[in-house]
């Protein structure tokens, strides 16, 4: 292809090379924002996740990329293509963490992608087109009430005017804290948007789906769509002891039913749909107390919007029957909407294809939390690689994820970046 190409064998020795080196770089990036119960904290634009950004850029220059800051934090170490009329492909994932969370969640997508272009380089050259790694700024949304601020600015469906003034715990508001970081709109780092072909995310399954099923991967075909609701039952309050049973308008008697209907709506219409209750609240909230009102909250989601729909509508109108049988008030607040968002087909039909060839055992599945990519997929295709997470466990110390199955993952995105930049793939 040029002066710099390897030879088959030399570059696949490379390659193992660069595996081996991403468990370590993975420790590495966890120093930063390690907690003493062994997991991290890099909550976004604290010090610890500044300290790791200003650390992955020095990295990514060592590494031979081009690395810059825009002015909401991202990181994009660049390798430069050869042909500038060619749109960007970007692989990564994001910087920040839970509180208390694991050293894989967003890590290894983005020192993947670094690593990825660094063994790219070695191997093979400047590509055709300019590839990127993106160490995204935010996803979680542990610090402040937003979540995606990095990719979501990206794709213009963020911005400091509708964001900025989020405050966190202490009342710091997002903007005060970015320009105490360096960043800022008024900042000299560039803007966020990025014209981007493609987008491809390697990422820990957080789940245990992979492991139970001995699959080595997970081609990604959807993100769920998500209805969250906030269900409010409102009976009477009265004695525990002298209120027969069926005179009573008991709301946790009916939150009670509501909550087995939703687990066995759920059950009987099956994978991949999932229903959660995750939080109630009672009112007295005392023993020897009818409970006059309960808040609970409802989580369903899908990656068939219209299945879902139909689904939430079906249970919700459960809820009316069961609150009406048992003489309390019912209202279903929406509290959020989110759309499915689809993998894009010909990257899907690629990745299944790398994993064939590689002999790596693999199946189609949606992502049940959300990701960077859905945010990305408004302004150009994207694709997802799942690798397995031991036990399902993910925003916990104890995530982990066996360095073979990231060896597997750093090949798979390896090798649909070296079709973006060096081969036939185009979108």
């Amino acid at each position: 292809m040029h002066d710099m190409v390897r030879p088959a064998e030399e570059a696949a020795q490379l390659l193992e090379q660069y595996c081996d080196r991403l468990p370590e770089m993975l420790d590495w990036l966890s120093q930063f924002g390690r907690t003493p119960e062994g997991g991290v904290t890099r909550l976004l634009y604290s010090d610890a996740w500044l300290e790791a950004q200003q650390a992955l850029r020095q990295w990514m220059e060592q590494e031979g990329l081009e690395a810059d800051f825009d002015q909401t934090g991202n990181l994009a170490g660049r390798l430069q293509g050869t042909d500038p009329s060619l749109p960007l492909v970007a692989a990564g994932s994001h910087i920040d963490t839970v509180v208390n969370g694991g050293r894989f969640d967003g890590a290894l997508g983005v020192v993947a992608a670094a690593l990825t272009l660094s063994y790219l380089r070695t191997a093979y050259g400047p590509p055709k087109r300019t590839l990127l790694a993106l160490s995204l700024c935010e996803e979680e949304g542990s610090r402040f009430p937003t979540a995606y601020w990095g990719s979501g600015s990206i794709a213009g469906l963020r911005s400091w005017e509708a964001d900025g003034q989020h405050a966190d715990k202490d009342g710091v508001t997002l903007l005060e804290a970015a320009k105490r970081c360096g960043f800022g709109p008024d900042c000299l780092y560039r803007a966020p948007s990025l014209e981007l072909q493609a987008y491809v995310e390697l990422h820990i399954e957080q789940g245990f789906v992979l492991e139970r099923t001995g699959l080595q991967a997970g081609i990604v075909s959807a993100i769920v769509g998500q209805h969250r609701y906030e269900i409010q039952l409102q009976g009477e309050a009265n004695h525990a002891g002298t209120t027969p049973m069926r005179w009573r308008k008991d709301a946790m008697a009916a939150a009670g039913q509501m909550i087995a209907l939703t687990r066995e709506a759920a059950l009987r219409e099956g994978d991949p749909l999932v229903a959660t209750v995750g939080s109630l609240y009672a009112s007295p909230g005392v023993s020897n107390v009818v409970a006059g009102s309960v808040t609970f909250t409802l989580d369903i989601r899908h990656p068939d919007d219209a299945v879902l729909q139909r689904f939430a509508d079906k249970l919700l109108q459960r809820f009316a029957q069961v609150a009406d049988t048992e003489g309390v008030q019912f209202t279903a607040v929406e509290r959020l909407r989110a759309a499915a968002v689809p993998m894009h087909d010909r990257i899907v039909r690629e990745l299944e294809h790398i994993c064939r060839e590689r002999g790596l055992a693999s199946n189609m599945m949606p992502s049940g939390a959300g990701h960077d990519a859905q945010m990305l997929s408004a302004i150009c295709p994207t694709g997802m690689i799942f690798v397995p997470s031991r036990h399902g466990i993910s925003h916990n110390p104890a995530e982990y994820t066996e360095p073979e199955a990231l060896k597997n993952g750093f090949k798979i995105l390896a090798d649909i970046l070296y079709q973006f930049g060096y081969g036939s793939v185009d979108l």
